[in-house]
């Protein structure tokens, strides 16, 4: 029996090494959006992070997709790593009103926070508050977050643990709300750092369990040597193998880059 719906895809599209094995080698960078949708319906925007694009650039990449299509956004680093999420109302605010531009195809945003953020869950509260109304998944990367009265707060917040993947041991694995989100941040396969096909089965095995009726949204951060690419379509492969829904992906699985 068929259940939930996994919406799968990379953190990003931009990337030299997708050339002549995703990208066609003629076609012109502008039109890569256009070509990775033609394959996918989900794409994380990074580039927000590192500076938050005018409100043109989302509607562009809005128009440049099909209907159905989904975004997930990473919030600007200005609110995560200078802030520390303190004080963001106003920043959260340009945010919002810069991804509206979206409509209909903005997905979930990902609050990832720094390695040296220790938990502060006044501060986590009042930055949540902020995004009322949006799906939020929160990537903690300090120990100290990882205690039950933040599980909880997450909870009260219908916000989503980010399940992140870096290829040497599992994250905490919470499900805080009805909604899951993953990323797959490196692989111990050949070549490094694809994942190995067995590890892709226990995610989708563990997703299924976590979530066996609701939407998860999975990304692959592994784009060195187009591993994402490839990776992408063995774990819809294995999506469905356990009865969840994938989104579409690759038809032909492209073969990953070696290092010279």
């Amino acid at each position: 029996m068929v259940k939930g719906m996994v919406w799968i895809g990379t953190s990003g599209w931009q990337y030299r090494d997708w050339r002549e094995t995703f990208y066609p080698a003629r076609l012109p960078q502008r039109e890569w959006l256009r070509h990775y949708a033609q394959s996918f319906a989900a794409v994380e925007l990074n580039n927000p992070f590192y500076r938050l694009p005018p409100a043109t650039a989302f509607a562009r990449w809005r128009e440049a997709t099909p209907e159905g299509f989904r975004f997930a956004v990473k919030m600007n680093r200005f609110v995560t790593h200078v802030r520390r999420l303190a004080e963001v109302e106003q920043p959260i605010a340009l945010f919002r009103e810069r991804v509206s531009a979206l409509g209909e195809k903005l997905g979930p945003v990902l609050l990832q926070l720094p390695p040296s953020l220790a938990a502060d869950e006044a501060r986590l509260e009042a930055a949540l508050a902020c995004l009322t109304g949006l799906q939020v998944a929160v990537e903690f990367r300090h120990e100290t977050w990882f205690r039950d009265s933040v599980r909880s707060l997450l909870e009260r917040q219908g916000a989503a643990l980010c399940l992140a993947d870096t290829g040497e041991r599992w994250n905490v694995a919470w499900k805080t709300a009805d909604w899951g989100f993953c990323r797959f941040h490196w692989g111990l396969g050949d070549p490094t750092p694809c994942y190995r096909t067995e590890r892709l089965r226990e995610w989708a095995e563990r997703i299924a369990g976590l979530w066996p009726q609701g939407d998860v949204y999975c990304f692959f951060n592994n784009d060195t040597h187009a591993c994402a690419i490839r990776d992408a379509t063995r774990f819809a492969r294995a999506v469905a193998e356990v009865g969840l829904r994938p989104t579409s992906v690759p038809a032909r699985e492209v073969v990953p880059l070696r290092p010279c």
